[in-house]
């Protein structure tokens, strides 16, 4: 399979983002995450046109999708970084980092043993080998969830939910993507044999987890420095262009070295965003170009290198995963929240677990990597994408009558 040339190429990307941007504002008309249409609009498009002569031309193939998708998730993670304001989210920093680092472990975890029963009680019906590599994957996968699709939808009900709630959401989902990155690596090392023993194991985990967060601390302090020297109100556009190339750097610096390249691009944007002598506002809008094609690339990538019929084929299994995935998460939230937040407030966050970047970047990388792992890397893209679809035509729109029912929703002054 041969991929198209360059020029026709960036024609075809170039004509699917512009229709993208369109459906991105549409989809904020009909107060839906964009992501939504912007997947759709994947799914649509033939990735294997057979009208063009020559050898059979692909539009996207998984190697150049996972490199596509591994940097759009580093601008996703480091904006993030950006917008998370540590003095508002201190009140809830406690529950929200327990949600993201023992609720999302805690889940994955489940989720394995979920889809090792499964697997055990109905044989073949996804052809997964057995062992804990590809089960643990398919838990790191959907354990991070993603803020602004949830915010996307609760739209209707701005500044009537309490902010804690809101709060609460954000923080989790801002801590527990590194967390989900990091279980993926491990079970992909799993299963392509390259982790000798537990020892081998923890280690590799401690190291990503601490270069990690060493040189995002070490290069966020470093940047902002630099974005100092701007005069104050200074050039927009020389800060955007700072801080791509310090994501950049870190981003590929810390891979280099063995850490978690990810974790790096969030903790450098947490620094750069709570910084006292800048402007976060003006950071956010320097950067929200950069955020904003990311976004809209991560999920028409996806959308181009899965076919509707590999999701059709998925669907029993995507309808239990869904369904498991509730459960779960609402196991792993209830003990960590039950002495902080009132029962209603409990299952609302418990049922707030939209799925957005993340698992569709995971995805993709284990269908690139499908000659080290097998070929039940190629089975994630299918299945990532119909839990997130999933999850935001059902469980989004069931969460503002949710809200309302729960006595959530204040009323809205006269």
């Amino acid at each position: 399979m041969v991929e198209l040339p360059l020029a026709l190429y960036l024609t075809v990307f170039g004509g699917l983002l512009i229709i993208s941007v369109f459906l991105d504002r549409l989809a904020g008309r009909l107060r839906q995450p964009g992501l939504l249409l912007v997947l759709l609009l994947g799914l649509l498009v033939n990735n294997d046109p057979a009208n063009i002569a020559g050898p059979p031309p692909t539009l996207l193939s998984f190697e150049r999708a996972d490199d596509l998708a591994q940097v759009a998730v580093a601008v996703v993670l480091f904006q993030g970084g950006l917008t998370t304001n540590w003095h508002q989210l201190r009140a809830v920093v406690r529950p929200g980092l327990r949600l993201a680092t023992l609720g999302s472990l805690a889940c994955a975890l489940l989720l394995m043993w979920v889809v090792i029963a499964l697997e055990a009680i109905a044989p073949g019906l996804l052809p997964i080998p057995p062992g804990p590599g590809p089960a643990l994957f398919i838990g790191a996968m959907l354990c991070s969830t993603d803020a602004s699709a949830v915010l996307a939808v609760l739209r209707p009900l701005a500044d009537r939910l309490p902010g804690r709630l809101i709060d609460l959401i954000d923080c989790e989902s801002a801590f527990n993507d590194p967390m989900a990155v990091v279980l993926a690596g491990v079970a992909l090392a799993l299963s392509s044999g390259h982790v000798a023993d537990g020892a081998a194991l923890i280690s590799d985990i401690v190291r990503q987890f601490l270069m990690g967060t060493m040189v995002g601390f070490l290069g966020g302090s470093m940047a902002t420095r630099l974005l100092e020297i701007e005069p104050e109100g200074g050039n927009t556009a020389s800060q955007a262009v700072v801080s791509l190339s310090v994501l950049l750097l870190l981003f590929g610096g810390t891979t280099l070295i063995g850490g978690s390249g990810l974790l790096a691009a969030y903790i450098a944007g947490l620094v750069i965003g709570n910084s006292d002598h800048l402007d976060p506002q003006a950071l956010e809008q320097a950067y929200g170009g950069y955020l904003k094609l990311s976004e809209l690339l991560l999920f028409l990538c996806m959308g181009l290198v899965v076919t509707p019929v590999a999701v059709v084929r998925l669907v029993p299994w995507i309808v239990l995963l869904f369904l498991a995935l509730q459960l779960v998460r609402l196991l792993a939230v209830s003990p960590l929240l039950g002495t902080v937040l009132s029962r209603a407030e409990v299952l609302f966050v418990g049922l707030c677990g939209l799925r957005g970047a993340v698992p569709i970047a995971l995805a993709i990388q284990a269908a690139a990597r499908r000659d080290e792992v097998g070929t039940w890397g190629l089975l994630m893209p299918p299945l990532a994408l119909g839990v997130v679809l999933l999850g935001l035509v059902l469980q989004g729109s069931g969460l503002v009558p949710l809200a309302r029912r729960l006595g959530l929703a204040s009323t809205p002054a006269d």
